[in-house]
């Protein structure tokens, strides 16, 4: 009796195993969804605002636009050094600037001192887990507007300002 209870659990532990083995493979081979890939950010100067355009591969993730006291590097906390008064924070998630091999893929800009109307600086301030962050610097509060532009894929964020167009008088 022992021998044929003590075989029987030999037998449940060994069909668990293969189980979660065969689970565990069938998840491994199952394609991972295709992660947003931020390949690239650009700015420039227009008659009546600053804009930012962040490129993306793939689609574009949900993005947020937060005003914060200062810009931080994602990883380690260290603050960014751009100088500024006034900063927005652009997070865009699920994403990343690197593939699965771990290359970077972002061709943008990593810290860059600016002299436009509103917007005196811009970085890179994160990839990691998951999460592509930027940060923009201003010395007085920005008033902004965004939005999602497709084929190609890419996040737009205008910050308005005065007009500094000459009038074609």
């Amino acid at each position: 009796m022992y021998t044929r209870h003590r075989l029987m659990a030999i037998t449940a532990s060994a069909l668990l195993l293969a189980g979660t083995a065969a689970s565990t493979s069938a998840a491994a081979t199952s394609p991972a969804p295709s992660t947003s890939l931020v390949v690239n950010a650009r700015i420039a100067g227009h008659c009546t605002f600053d804009r930012i355009v962040i490129d993306v591969k793939g689609k574009l993730p949900p993005t947020t636009v937060t005003r914060v006291k200062e810009l931080r590097y994602d990883s380690s906390g260290k603050k960014v050094p751009l100088a500024g008064k006034h900063f927005l924070e652009i997070k865009l998630s699920p994403a990343a600037a690197h593939n699965n091999a771990g290359t970077n893929v972002y061709k943008g800009p990593r810290l860059i001192k600016l002299h436009l109307p509103k917007l005196k600086g811009f970085a890179l301030t994160g990839d990691f887990e998951g999460v592509v962050t930027f940060g923009a610097a201003f010395n007085s509060k920005p008033t902004y507007t965004t939005k999602q532009l497709h084929r190609p894929e890419r996040f737009v964020l205008d910050i308005a300002h005065h007009n500094t167009c000459r009038s074609s008088h």
